[in-house]
């Protein structure tokens, strides 16, 4: 069995050797893109990270093409319906992440509300003033925590060493974790209205897609931060731009945007397809969002520890062999 790992960096090469033997391995270390792919068409199983784009043009490529063992929780960077069509399995890992991405949540929130960019950048050019630098506390703050998955739910157990007041939406609210972590489930507009700090912990998905828009914002407190650590596209960031303009939020603390791919490499606007009004509008707004001061964007590191690194690897090996022994692990179709 042909296996091709892309995106692979030193470490990730030495941990796939542990295939060697059983498999045909090879590993690559740029992205998985049209060119790549031609070169490895009899590849039966194939494994990237979040930056590369497995779209239907991407994947057609491969001819005997078996396995995706994408290294990360989501999967919304696979064209999901060309994988059904052509019965190609697809396998994540959806554990890893919990503890590292809620810790930068709260990196991110106290960043925000003690203005710690700022006051770090100000510092280094020798200014110590203490000019629009006073903060606030988290404790007694509402925390609004937007799904309660895995990393919601660990979000939600930092929060009780704050102590913050937590509410909580999810479609499938489970009311015996709310009792046992001392939260409780209201609507999405409650939450919203009385969240002081919002922070969004759900995948992308057609139904999240702009949940959060200017009607959202709209009723969102007055002064609340908003936090994403999701996904880019559950925001409509010319939304958040208005109301960071407007004054209706204090700060966004931001690890995730849309159109991510297009804003690490801008030339690619011009390389592919168009990309119609809305992709667009957001790019733009992406742009004019990274000047405000009151928002702090970091480049998608949530994810990225040494001890959540491991975790992937040792997944991703173990759901390749296991697929191969055909007992397949973590298959999400």
């Amino acid at each position: 069995m042909k296996v091709v790992i892309f995106e692979a960096e030193e470490w990730e090469v030495q941990a796939c050797r542990r295939l060697v033997g059983e498999y045909d391995v090879e590993c690559v270390k740029g992205r998985l893109t049209a060119s790549e792919a031609a070169k490895y068409e009899n590849a039966d199983v194939i494994s990237t990270f979040i930056n590369s784009r497995l779209s239907s043009d991407v994947l057609a490529c491969f001819a005997d093409l078996k396995l995706i063992a994408t290294r990360s929780t989501g999967y919304d960077h696979i064209d999901l319906d060309w994988c059904s069509q052509n019965d190609v399995a697809i396998a994540n890992v959806p554990d890893y992440g919990d503890v590292t991405v809620a810790e930068h949540t709260y990196a991110l929130m106290l960043a925000a509300a003690r203005h710690v960019v700022t006051a770090v950048d100000r510092t280094r050019r020798g200014d110590f003033t203490q000019d629009d630098l006073r903060g606030i506390e988290l404790r007694g703050k509402i925390l609004g925590v937007v799904g309660t998955g895995r990393i919601g739910l660990r979000a939600i157990e930092i929060a009780r060493g704050f102590g913050m007041e937590v509410i909580a939406y999810d479609l499938k609210p489970v009311a015996s974790l709310a009792d046992q972590l001392g939260f409780k489930y209201v609507s999405f507009g409650e939450l919203l209205a009385k969240g002081d700090i919002v922070t969004l912990h759900l995948p992308a998905t057609p139904e999240t897609e702009n949940l959060i828009s200017d009607a959202e914002f709209d009723q969102m407190k007055s002064g609340a931060l908003l936090i994403n650590t999701a996904r880019g596209n559950i925001v409509k960031v010319p939304a958040l731009v208005r109301a960071l303009a407007n004054g209706k939020i204090r700060a966004a603390a931001l690890d995730v945007l849309p159109q991510e791919p297009l804003i690490r490499e801008e030339a690619e606007v011009f390389r592919g397809p168009a990309l119609g009004k809305d992709n667009l509008e957001a790019l733009v707004a992406n742009h004019v969002l990274l000047r405000f001061p009151n928002v702090i964007v970091t480049p998608h590191i949530a994810y990225n520890t040494h001890e959540a690194f491991a975790r992937i690897i040792d997944t991703t090996i173990a759901n390749i062999d296991n697929f191969a022994r055909g007992s397949g692990q973590n298959l999400v179709i």
